[in-house]
């Protein structure tokens, strides 16, 4: 394909402007951003040489007449865009979630496919070096099988951050829709995609948290946690997502006899006392990878200890240059999509079919019934 793509970009916070400048890097012309608040859309513009500035998505899709879009609001906002931009025959970028529900979210999957649109899902942390590296290890046969997988991650966030999209189901918020989709995104590009079965709890530690005029950017909101929090005029939201959750899961691995054992444990709220990680255990050893996000070192087990491993060079020469996690993996996810835009073949990568997929593995965890009641026995 000759002609340069042109992309047009819904949201102007971390997320609106990261993934802006993820398309520029691999190419492609930013023609235009949406944002709700005239002033603040059009200062972003303006700081980043975007041409386009508006505060009517249906409008902008005319006037700007994109190749593809990338969704950047909170997850409550994702839906109707979307949807728009499918119909108006447009690829789709989205972050996480798709919509607030997995039926919603099947639907838009369905249209996509419908319409012949390329859509891409940024659950994406499994482009982490280390995740990349333990999927090669992994395959090579270095553990044997595969037989289980322990991610652990606890984040002590600050209980008084403002209210707002995070705290809400309904905007997109709760930590199964903001970490466990990375985890669960993670795990299958390790040991395989195929999940057959899964079970969990959740629960909300937290309840309330204060209500604070102008938090624009998700990254800065800490600079607005109140002063004086016992304030009698200080107004506060009502909580209504999962602040922790435990969750079991078994995979079909392409390298394994039997399903793959998966524990996936947070708490958003907790201190960690040791490191936050994710671990392969196999037939013939393991791989221990340090970070929430597994984001390194990597060590491997065999023979009675853990050796470090360090990143192979064409994992390294492979690395987007950018700063930050999030910005790099919203680059490496960025390019597959556009190079299967213009016909290049491409690795798979997560789609909406995944989203939808995530989305719905998410309301029947989120349905708590999974107990079985023993107090007879006791």
């Amino acid at each position: 394909m000759s002609k340069k793509l042109r992309v047009l970009i819904h949201g102007t916070g971390f997320a609106g402007q990261g993934h802006a400048e993820a398309f520029r890097y691999v190419g492609v012309e930013v023609v235009g951003i949406v944002g709700r608040t005239p002033s603040v859309v059009e200062q972003v513009a303006a700081d980043m040489q975007i041409p386009y500035a508006g505060t009517d998505w249906a409008q902008a899709l005319i006037d700007c007449q994109p190749d593809v879009v990338s969704i950047a609001t909170p997850g409550g906002a994702h839906e109707t865009p979307i949807r728009q931009a499918i119909e108006f025959g447009c690829h789709v970028f989205s972050d996480k979630p798709l919509t607030e529900e997995g039926a919603s979210a099947q639907a838009l999957y369905e249209l996509a496919v419908a319409k012949q649109v390329k859509t891409a899902f940024a659950s994406s942390f499994r482009y982490m070096p280390d995740v990349i590296h333990a999927k090669r290890l992994v395959s090579e046969g270095i553990i044997g099988e595969p037989l289980e997988v322990e991610c652990i991650s606890h984040f002590n966030l600050e209980r008084d951050i403002p209210f707002g999209w995070s705290h809400r189901k309904e905007d997109g918020g709760g930590r199964l829709n903001n970490n466990f989709t990375h985890k669960l995104s993670i795990v299958t590009s390790i040991v395989g995609e195929k999940i057959l079965s899964i079970m969990g709890e959740v629960r909300d530690d937290l309840g309330k948290a204060p209500i604070v005029d102008g938090v624009h950017n998700f990254k800065t909101r800490r600079d607005f946690i109140p002063s004086d929090l016992n304030d009698p005029e200080l107004k506060w939201g009502e909580s209504n997502v999962e602040w922790s959750y435990t969750v079991l899961a078994q995979l079909a691995s392409p390298f394994a006899a039997k399903p793959v054992s998966v524990l996936f444990k947070h708490g958003g709220l907790h201190p960690r006392f040791n490191e936050d990680h994710v671990v392969i255990y196999g037939s013939k050893g393991a791989i221990y990878i340090k970070g929430h996000y597994a984001s390194g070192p990597l060590y491997t087990y065999k023979n009675g200890e853990w050796i470090e491993r360090a990143l192979p060079d064409d994992i390294v020469a492979g690395i987007p240059t950018v700063k930050g996690d999030t910005e790099r993996n919203w680059r490496y996810l960025i390019n597959k999509l556009v190079k299967d835009i213009q016909g290049e073949p491409v690795e798979p990568y997560q789609t909406f079919k995944e989203g939808a997929q995530y989305q719905q593995l998410i309301d029947l965890l989120r349905k708590n019934d999974n107990w079985v009641d023993v107090s007879h026995l006791q």
